[in-house]
């Protein structure tokens, strides 16, 4: 039987070290980014697409707001990437964010919102908690 070296090393690493995959999905891996989108008027703006986009990286990740405008998305930071700048694209607005935690706590989602009314897009983080604790029960 042929074995393909890549795939042999892989399949290895992944028995040798189990807990690499169980932590991608620990809340020390994640920043949450949500929000609303508005037009002027106050009315939700549904189906459009947010995109963030990790400054450091071009890394981009994408959502798109439902009926109601709400977004939620989910991009993967670290310990590390404390103060990272995050570009946050919504419906031709554009907001510059920095990926602000406490590396200490791991318990806690980490995260922030940011709603764009109109064209003013305005961060909220202290709303965060609230917010995703609403989303999350729907």
């Amino acid at each position: 039987m042929r074995f393909k070296w890549p795939c042999c090393l892989l399949f290895l690493a992944a028995i040798a070290y189990p807990s690499l995959a169980a932590a991608e999905h620990e809340v020390f891996y994640r920043y949450v980014v949500l929000g609303y989108v508005k037009d002027a008027r106050g009315f939700p703006q549904s189906g459009k697409e947010v995109k963030v986009v990790r400054e450091k990286t071009g890394l981009a990740y994408y959502g798109w707001t439902d009926a109601q405008g709400f977004y939620t998305i989910v991009v993967r930071l670290e310990d590390r990437d404390l103060g990272d700048r995050l570009r946050v694209i919504a419906d031709g607005m554009a907001a510059t964010i920095r990926a602000q935690f406490d590396p200490n706590n791991r318990k806690d989602e980490r995260g922030t919102r940011l709603d764009f009314l109109g064209k003013k897009p305005v961060e909220r983080p202290t709303w965060f908690g609230a917010t995703l604790k609403r989303f999350l029960a729907r």
